[in-house]
């Protein structure tokens, strides 16, 4: 028989553990805990632990217990309430195969997978709409103002959802109300088909995947910036929003043969499934009670289960006056954020509606071909987010300041897409496919945002970067209402694509540009009421 005797300094309370061999595979366990006083504790040593053997038999018993154990897994565990309490009985042991392979992964990483792939299922729910208006137009009988119009309704609600889903992302936690949007949008995509013949229920449709699509980005801001450390931010950042390409790469890929075998509701339907299938799936997915530094949160978090209605209306009034709004709009960094993020969401939100169709026209293609060739931007964004990410992070492990390296990379991010897209409105006697290289290249670079922009609002501070998003994304979505179906009016008045689509990007990516120079920072902010 052996013994070991772990004794904790901290709680001066004893513990010790001796077991039997009974076969090659079972083991009979008993464990004791009684407080020892008598040893002195020095508070500085954590723990130690002290192994003797009752028969004699150590170098033997050691041998059989490496041999035994290797390769077995203990699956009980021990709970804790207030002083440890004692729970004895027969552990279970078995062999660990490993088996989901990311059934070892650090409780964090598993959050911010889901919530990436959260984000894949996002936006193929919001380009689903930029191929299937082609044939919905022709059916409908819709111009291009119609169309513009359908598309823009989107971010109605993405607008107004912004600043909500941040506050309620930290009163509720960012989880819960990533949950709820999920369901949302999923949700209303299936009713598009249904509504589609009576326009004001399709824009009422839409505007509601905007809302539920709108309290995303909050909500995994919220996420990252209290799981994620600094030196490990821009990847996961990066991952997560990087989801929004890939869900791009795949709605644009999928969406055409969908509606060539199945007709345009198919991609509604089938598409709005996975966002309900995800939903059900993300609750099994728990969430690290312990943050990437060891201590419980200290956040004021709401918690509206436990609650009766009216206490939860009480502190969910109070959680919105204790915001510090006017300190926020104090901020110089904070002004530049809100207005860069409207210069990139205008390049973005235009090109991402109007790039099937820009192609088709441009380039004469059907559908299919079209599409395909508007996979090429997001899919070259794909590889352009990770390389952009393990640039941004190895520059702050080694030293850079981080402001400086959030400056860099956004600089890129806008100087690339204006470069190229003058280079595509001049008459230069490019040939349509070199258009198409030089657009993928810079709108795949506009990628460096990411490490950019979009980290800032946790680096400067954590705990309200989730409304901080929410204000600078509801700026941000001003331009999906407007410069959507501005370029739509645009195109039918001057019939120019340079004219409609590229000459106002041009002009936000540079103006956003000396913006951000002048006046972003990514260092921490205390904000309080009092400022």
């Amino acid at each position: 028989m052996m013994v070991k005797l772990t004794l904790n300094p901290d709680t001066k309370i004893c513990c010790y553990q001796d077991y039997t061999t009974q076969k090659a595979s079972i083991f009979r366990a008993s464990i004791k805990y009684q407080y020892l006083n008598a040893l002195p504790i020095n508070p500085s040593l954590k723990k130690f632990r002290v192994s003797c053997s009752i028969k004699q038999r150590e170098t033997e018993n050691a041998e059989e217990k490496r041999r035994i154990l290797k390769g077995i897994k203990v699956n009980d565990e021990l709970e804790q309430k207030g002083l440890l309490e004692a729970e004895i009985g027969e552990k279970k042991v078995g062999f660990d195969w490993n088996w989901p392979p990311w059934k070892n992964l650090p409780q964090r990483y598993k959050l911010i997978g889901t919530t990436s792939l959260a984000f894949i299922i996002c936006n193929m729910d919001k380009v689903n709409l930029s191929i299937a208006i082609i044939p919905m137009s022709h059916e409908f009988g819709w111009n291009s103002s119609v169309a513009g119009l359908v598309q823009s309704s989107f971010f109605w609600g993405y607008a107004l959802s912004q600043l909500p889903g941040g506050w309620l992302a930290k009163v509720f936690g960012g989880r819960k109300v990533l949950e709820v949007g999920v369901l949302a949008w999923s949700l209303a995509t299936v009713l598009v088909p249904i509504l589609a013949g009576f326009m004001p229920g399709l824009i009422l449709s839409r505007i509601l995947v905007g809302i539920g699509e709108g309290v995303s980005p909050s909500a995994a801001t919220d996420l990252i910036a209290r799981t994620i450390p600094i030196e490990e931010r821009s990847r996961a950042v990066s991952f997560v929003f990087g989801g929004l390409s890939v869900g791009s790469v795949l709605g644009l890929l999928l969406a055409p043969p969908l509606i060539q075998s199945y007709g345009w509701e198919s991609v509604f339907n089938i598409f709005g499934f996975l966002g309900i299938t995800w939903f059900v799936g993300f609750q099994f997915v728990k969430e690290d009670q312990h943050p990437f530094n060891g201590e419980l949160l200290s956040w004021p978090k709401f918690d509206s289960w436990s609650n009766s209605w009216n206490s939860s209306l009480e502190e969910l009034g109070d959680s919105f006056t204790d915001v510090p709004w006017k300190a926020f709009f104090k901020s110089k960094a904070v002004w530049a954020m809100i207005y860069v993020h409207f210069c990139g969401s205008w390049g973005h939100y235009t090109c991402l509606s109007w790039l099937p169709t820009y192609f088709s026209d441009k380039l004469n293609l059907n559908l299919t071909e079209a599409a395909w060739v508007s996979v090429l931007p997001p899919l070259a964004s794909v590889l352009v987010t990770t390389a952009a990410s393990q640039f941004a992070d190895n520059l702050i492990s080694k030293g850079v300041e981080t402001t400086v390296v959030r400056k860099i990379c956004q600089t890129i991010a806008f100087l690339s897409p204006a470069t190229c897209m003058i280079l595509s409105s001049l008459d230069l006697g490019l040939s349509p496919w070199e258009v198409v290289i030089i657009l993928t290249s810079g709108l795949a670079l506009s990628s460096f945002a990411l490490s950019g922009l979009y980290c800032t609002h946790q680096d400067i501070s954590p705990e309200y970067a989730s409304i901080l998003l929410g204000i600078t994304n509801t700026i941000g979505a001003v331009p999906g209402i407007v410069g959507v179906a501005l370029t739509g009016y645009l195109l039918d008045s001057t019939h120019s694509w340079g004219m409609s689509l590229f000459a106002p990007s041009i002009f936000f990516y540079l103006t956003g540009t000396m913006v951000w120079l002048a006046l972003a920072s990514s260092k921490p902010q205390t904000f309080s009421k009092s400022d």
